[in-house]
């Protein structure tokens, strides 16, 4: 990938970093059971040291740092600032003396070698502009025999929060093939190939598991097509190509697709992500 593009990835998540920040709370319970599974997979424990790849807003290290207690400690990271300031606001507001936020990308962790017990990454492996150099970053960083883990989509069929979206989307504007290997929410769908490259990485005793959850939240369908269309910088961009009356029917066929994911009218997707998890060796 060209640094240009890699600018235009990161762009594309400053715009849309004020929309995670207003759906912080549905964000976190969206994917809690993903960083129960990542916390777990990771094996992290009370007094540990953390590193949070790709961090986002805050969340999976503010869940972390609940579980590593007063004696550990989380560092934060993402290459957006206002993703970074966004984590630093809800950490202030929470207390929480154990954890600090750094903006820096996942291909150049300003850290020593074997900083952390744990490295983890939920959602974020995916955007990693080189991430043969992100992987070999984040085992350079934690201690011998100390755990990586990722947690990426799986396949999109069984992920319909975005499959509904994308589908009435394509009948209004023409999107082009995906690229397998560019950087996108099923970059890693397919079985093996993250695993596959975190071994070239240099990790040993990698495991992959395939993680089926809900992803639930407080939301309508109204509210969750809202919601979408706000934190999705693909689908904003999509949205600005059309007129006023096609966005008000676009929002009617997606309210209307996924109804059947809004038992007594609160959402409630099935959804499934793999978890790649390996050692740095001894």
């Amino acid at each position: 990938m060209s640094q240009e593009e890699a600018r235009d990835i990161l762009a594309e998540w400053r715009e849309s970093a004020p929309y995670w920040e207003k759906h912080a709370e549905t964000i976190r319970e969206m994917f809690a059971p993903i960083t129960c599974a990542l916390i777990g997979h990771a094996s992290v424990s009370d007094g540990m040291s953390v590193l949070d790849v790709a961090g986002g807003i805050g969340d999976p290290s503010l869940a972390i740092a609940e579980v590593v207690g007063a004696a550990g400690s989380v560092v934060c990271t993402d290459g957006v600032f206002e993703m970074v300031e966004a984590a630093r606001r809800e950490s202030r507001a929470r207390n929480l003396s154990g954890l600090e936020v750094c903006q820096c990308l996942a291909d150049s962790l300003p850290f020593a070698n074997g900083s952390f017990d744990v490295a983890v990454s939920r959602l974020g492996a995916m955007f990693f502009p080189d991430t043969a150099v992100a992987l070999s970053e984040m085992l350079r960083v934690v201690a011998p025999g100390g755990h990586v883990s990722l947690a990426v989509w799986g396949d999109k069929e069984f992920n319909p929060f975005f499959r509904v979206v994308t589908r009435v989307m394509s009948g209004y504007v023409e999107s082009p093939p995906d690229d397998a290997d560019a950087p996108g929410a099923f970059r890693f769908a397919e079985p093996g190939k993250l695993a596959r490259l975190l071994a070239e990485a240099g990790a040993v005793h990698i495991e992959e598991s395939c993680l089926g959850f809900r992803i639930q939240a407080t939301l309508s369908p109204t509210e969750f097509w809202h919601a979408r269309a706000e934190m999705s910088d693909t689908l904003r961009h999509k949205l600005s190509l059309l007129t006023a009356e096609q966005i008000i029917q676009v929002a009617a066929e997606v309210e209307e697709a996924a109804r059947e994911f809004f038992p007594n009218n609160r959402m409630d997707f099935p959804g499934q992500v793999l978890i790649v998890t390996g050692s740095k060796p001894p």
